[in-house]
């Protein structure tokens, strides 16, 4: 252990007594020879009791009052190592000590705890720290987890709205397309009704000749005619041409008419009468019961004529204005 660097000079010297001298009183006979006092740490006591510590930076802890305490100590030394005689001041030499904490026994350790609680101190802050960002960094995973969440359910949602919406779009374009095929069902029914019907009443309707030329129309205007207008339907037809029944009916009249010729009546169950004019000869009397196609006489060219032909009526209800028989006979489902 190395020594104290030796002291120049001492305090004073023992053969000088002072009442203000720094001393232990006058010298003791029974105390034994006064000899040089070098202090280790077998015959230094550690002083006991707590000091504070100030913690300075840099690790070290240094107190103002336990360094004059060691001052102190170290005079007083050397004092009573000088005043036991009057030799000539000698110098005294202590132990270097490791550290001020050694003579204050436990207090280095409270020192190392503090920096060790400074330490653990700064070692919670950091796990504080750690333990924050963690927090914050959860904080924001579940945020993102959340706002992923509600853009998945968003797009759920979406979806199931744009599947609703193409199910209800689906649902109505099948329903127009059942309610078209429908309409056009029933519009294709009605047709074949309305076909069925023109052939069933075709087959109760006949044209009046079957080889004919149409050389006059309703409503034809000329003086050959007493009313100033044609009022039938001419066929023209070789003289003897067979002259059929329109429809079935009875024969109301069948004789000479003046300009009409040889005419021959039907009347129909609906009150229609139908005129044969200009005919070669009748075959048929009055009160008879006539069937549809059935032979009543022969094309001719009596009466008011240019050349042989069947010149046809038409009068709703027997009333004496005629209608345009050619409307009529297309009615009934013919077409001359």
């Amino acid at each position: 252990m190395a020594s104290n660097r030796p002291l120049t000079q001492a305090p004073f010297v023992p053969g000088q007594r002072d009442s203000d001298a720094f001393a232990y009183g006058a010298p003791r006979t029974d105390d034994g020879p006064w000899e040089e006092w070098n202090p280790t740490e077998d015959s230094v006591r550690p002083v006991k009791g707590r000091h504070r510590v100030a913690k300075q930076r840099g690790g070290l802890a240094r107190s103002s009052t336990v360094l004059g305490v060691g001052v102190i100590a170290a005079v007083g030394a050397g004092g009573m190592a000088s005043a036991s005689t009057a030799k000539p001041p000698v110098s005294i030499s202590l132990p270097d000590l490791p550290s001020v904490g050694s003579l204050l026994g436990h207090d280095d350790h409270k020192a190392t705890d503090s920096d060790d609680s400074n330490s653990d101190s700064t070692g919670t802050a950091s796990k504080g720290s750690d333990a924050g960002e963690a927090l914050r960094n959860r904080i924001i995973a579940q945020a993102g987890a959340q706002k992923s969440q509600a853009a998945d359910a968003a797009v759920t949602q979406a979806d199931a709205v744009a599947d609703e919406q193409a199910a209800s779009a689906a649902a109505a374009a099948e329903k127009a397309a059942a309610t078209q095929a429908e309409a056009a069902k029933k519009k294709a029914q009605a047709a074949a009704e309305k076909k069925a019907a023109a052939e069933k009443l075709a087959a109760e309707y006949t044209l009046p000749v079957v080889s004919y030329t149409i050389t006059g129309t309703f409503g034809q205007a000329g003086t050959l005619w007493s009313s100033g207008y044609h009022t039938g339907l001419d066929f023209a037809a070789p003289t003897g041409t067979l002259i059929k029944a329109v429809h079935g009916g009875t024969v109301t009249e069948a004789g000479w008419a003046g300009s009409y010729g040889y005419r021959t009546i039907i009347t129909l169950d609906d009150g229609t009468e139908l005129w044969f004019c200009h005919q070669s000869s009748i075959s048929v009397s009055v009160g008879q019961k006539v069937s549809t196609g059935e032979v009543i006489g022969r094309v001719g060219a009596t009466g008011n004529v240019t050349g042989p032909h069947l010149h046809l009526e038409v009068h709703p209800n027997g009333q004496a204005t005629a209608i345009d028989p050619m409307t009529w006979l297309r009615g009934k489902g013919l077409n001359p």
